[in-house]
């Protein structure tokens, strides 16, 4: 996984040209202990995704996105009531995908760092599609990786020792692409946190990498192996896996 993710994710060149957006932490979003959770950072990256589409050329034709993997790095969690501050910006890309990394701060303290790798989709055909150059333009200042290949970081689980639950759906975790939310899937990592609280010490990194959808109906299954120093997560359908997740220590903070 290492040979695969950067540790720590890579820094923005120019932070203070990264697109911005700011928010109140509310209830909704965070746990009994006041900690914002995995699935509500997931709908943050979402959230800030579509305001950049905003505020950059030819955003309004660059509507539809899947999403292959997401990275959470958790350093100092951020609480109810704060303001967490995102910034956004391309770390990678080639023409029709890309990694974005969002960095979150809150406003009386918590670091959290994250990458999406994303892959622009034509609605009618249903299939990745070429970006346009001028919505390519600023992720093209942003870095020099401009010829980003998928890779995976997660292989499905073969531990013999492995729980199984059924893992229902519910009709509010549907998306308008007809498929279960991106944020539905942490919903699961935090499931299995629950059950498993001591891979929850800080810092550490969380990871889901989509490898089919899941969609409404399915009749779905959260596997979980649980190894000191490593928490990993399968959702199946029909004995086949859809997702991957994992959830491992981070060996420090990275640079402010």
């Amino acid at each position: 996984m290492t040979a695969v993710i950067a540790t720590p994710l890579p820094a923005c060149p120019d932070i203070e040209q990264a697109f911005a957006a700011s928010w109140p932490v509310r209830l909704g979003d965070t746990d009994g202990d006041d900690r914002l959770r995995l699935d509500a950072i997931a709908r943050y990256l979402q959230d800030i995704g579509f305001d950049h589409l905003d505020a950059v050329e030819d955003g309004d034709t660059h509507q539809t996105w899947i999403v292959r993997r997401t990275v959470i790095d958790v350093y100092e969690p951020i609480e109810f009531g704060d303001r967490v501050r995102l910034r956004r910006w391309a770390d990678a890309l080639s023409n029709r995908w890309c990694d974005m990394r969002i960095q979150l701060r809150g406003e009386r303290g918590g670091r959290i760092e994250a990458a999406s790798f994303l892959i622009h989709i034509d609605p009618v055909a249903g299939r990745p599609a070429r970006m346009s150059d001028a919505f390519m333009a600023p992720m093209l200042a942003s870095t020099t990786e401009h010829r980003l290949r998928w890779k995976a970081a997660l292989t499905e689980l073969d531990d013999p020792e492995i729980e199984a639950v059924a893992y229902p759906l519910r009709v509010t975790d549907v998306d308008r692409l007809g498929h279960v939310n991106n944020a539905v899937y942490w919903e699961a990592v935090e499931e299995s946190l629950a059950a498993h609280p001591a891979h929850h010490t800080l810092p550490y990194r969380a990871i889901v990498e989509h490898v089919g959808p899941v969609m409404t109906g399915d009749k779905v299954v959260l596997r979980t192996s649980a190894r000191p120093g490593s928490l990993r997560i399968q959702l199946d359908v029909d004995g086949s896996a859809r997702a991957l997740a994992s959830v491992e220590p981070l060996p420090g903070p990275p640079a402010s």
